[in-house]
């Protein structure tokens, strides 16, 4: 219970209530070096936090620890769910919506709100899911873990390839499918390392996060990683060229012309699809054209399992978008995912990966 919370409810009616002993302070001198937060994260299968109030997430949204729900948030590696409560103006915040846009990127789950009457006496959303309800989609999701026990490793962002001291060649990615396929993999059971190029985004706390910028960067990492993994996932836009010899000092602005000589990266994917024990491979596509096509000869000349092809340089999805569409081929089977929300996207495409790897 919060400081707020007691201001409502003691801990001795919850106690009666539940028969279980109620925490409320972040240190207590009776535990193990009075790191009773600890041993409690470590504890929890899930965490559920219920009523969510709009302090609550925006504190955790930036990563604030001064009480024992805030810090148990940040320790917790467990699925966490958060069930909002507050009044139907606070709801519909920007400020609001970007904290709780910010908790799903993270790999927190939503549950509700609902529409209805609010003790203000405004009726609108804000008001909590019923504890039922609550109940009945924690189970759910905890029955659906279709990943459990699994390794997965996911790349993600761009990569950026000096040309000199101030610059590069790099692309438009985000980072943000990778990402999202990141929490998504956490909430399915998965233990998930992420390598990532540059970007700025928060990573799922519960994901091992490895830092790359270059091509040759992500390859060595990758190779490093992938012996370990059940899964690969290869949504980075990896650079397919590297200036061949960078310079040790900025070039300077002289000659009308100038010529960058370019050699060709290492293919992450096809080295990794190559290995005697490849684990299960799934590749991504960002076409311009002929997207079946190039997905299709991308899936048989790789040797990989699955391919997630998407447009881009269009209005709508692909790169620097919270949005994108996909159509995933695999051998003798195809699924279109139509435009969404890029965690949504995630979950599916997340559910269709563990359906082609439990078949192989």
């Amino acid at each position: 219970m919060t400081q707020a919370a007691l201001q409502f409810v003691t801990p001795l009616t919850f106690q009666a209530l539940s028969g279980y002993p109620v925490q409320t302070d972040l240190l207590t001198p009776e535990a193990d070096y009075a790191m009773g937060h600890i041993e409690l994260a470590r504890w929890a299968d899930v965490l559920l936090i219920a009523p969510a109030t709009a302090n609550v997430l925006a504190k955790l949204s930036h990563g604030l620890a001064d009480d024992l729900l805030s810090t148990l948030y940040l320790v917790a590696e467990c699925p966490v769910y958060v069930a909002p409560a507050m009044n139907q103006a606070m709801w519909h915040k920007p400020v609001t919506q970007q904290n709780l846009k910010r908790l799903q990127q993270h790999g927190v789950i939503l549950i509700g709100p609902e529409s209805g009457e609010q003790a203000c006496g405004d009726i609108g959303f804000g008001r909590m899911s019923e504890p039922t309800s609550i109940c009945q989609q924690i189970m759910s999701e905890s029955c659906s873990r279709i990943l459990l026990g699994k390794k997965i490793l996911i790349t993600a962002g761009p990569t950026r390839e000096a040309i000199d001291p101030v610059r590069y060649i790099t692309n438009r990615s985000s980072g943000k499918m990778g990402y999202a396929l990141a929490a998504a993999a956490v909430a399915a059971g998965a233990e998930v390392t992420l390598v990532s190029g540059p970007v700025a985004l928060t990573a799922p706390p519960a994901a091992h996060t490895l830092n790359v910028e270059t091509a040759a960067q992500m390859y060595a990492t990758v190779m490093q990683q992938v012996q370990h993994c059940d899964i690969f996932i290869a949504a980075a836009a990896v650079a397919d060229y590297t200036p061949q010899e960078g310079q040790p000092s900025k070039i300077k602005k002289q000659a009308e012309q100038t010529t960058l000589i370019l050699l060709k990266t290492q293919d992450i994917l096809a080295a990794v699809a190559a290995l005697p024990n490849a684990p299960f491979s799934v590749g991504f596509a960002a076409e311009t054209d002929d997207l079946e096509k190039h997905a299709l000869d991308k899936l048989q000349r790789k040797r990989v399992n699955m391919i997630a092809a998407n447009w881009v340089g269009r209005e709508q999805g692909g790169f620097e978008s919270d949005q994108n569409a996909l159509q995933v081929f695999w051998k003798n089977g195809q699924h279109a995912i139509a435009m969404m929300d890029k965690a949504q996207l995630a979950e599916q495409l997340i559910h269709l990966i563990a359906a082609q790897f439990h078949k192989e």
